[in-house]
């Protein structure tokens, strides 16, 4: 009688091989791997989304130089309305002013757009995009003086260095005289001492 125990000469035959365990990789070094396309050369397309096309420059520069929200009583109750003021150029040479009005915001801020885009106007510079002579205006209470200043940069404050700025002036100092803080009246006052220029 065969002890139920002993494992027999066939047992040992019939029994299937185990599998080696394949060797474990750590992870550090599996990330390197995908990382270096000469460690894993299957693998050459870096992972994440695909970079997108840079996006066109707009034609025109733009910038908010005032922004108020208008309240008008009406029978029903308050009625709100924005009203956005902004000066636009292309930096080279033209620039204009704009105000639009509109019951939302990003609304009024197209029609401004639009508007300074109609407004704009060609700025007589030389050949260093300079002003080529002193000139001063009044426009309703704002009263300001644009002069030529070779090497000092553009020196000028409130909405009159934006409208400089967007025009793509340089080399100039210009005062505000009056002590009209609406930047409205300021930016349409530099407007008609850049219409005053003359070649």
């Amino acid at each position: 009688m065969i002890d139920e125990t002993t494992t027999t000469q066939n047992d040992i035959e019939t029994t299937p091989e185990v599998a080696a365990e394949p060797a474990v990789v750590p992870a550090s070094r599996e990330k390197d791997a995908l990382r270096d396309p000469k460690k894993n050369p299957r693998r050459t397309v870096r992972r994440g989304a695909p970079r997108r096309e840079e996006r066109a420059r707009p034609e025109y520069a733009q910038k908010i130089i005032s922004i108020r929200r208008v309240t008008r009583v009406m029978a029903g109750g308050r009625r709100f309305t924005f009203s956005v003021a902004m000066v636009a150029g292309n930096k080279a040479g033209k620039v204009g002013v704009g105000i639009g009005k509109a019951g939302d915001t990003q609304l009024a801020i197209e029609k401004a757009f639009r508007a300074a885009k109609k407004n704009m106007i060609q700025v007589t510079m030389d050949e260093h995009s300079r002003i080529p002579h002193d000139v001063s205006t009044k426009y309703a209470s704002s009263q300001i003086m644009m002069m030529p200043s070779p090497g000092r940069g553009l020196v000028a404050g409130s909405s009159v260095r934006t409208v400089l700025e967007l025009a793509g002036v340089k080399d100039v100092t210009a005062k505000v005289f009056s002590r009209s803080k609406n930047k409205l009246n300021n930016a349409n006052a530099a407007i008609q001492a850049l219409k005053q220029l003359r070649a």
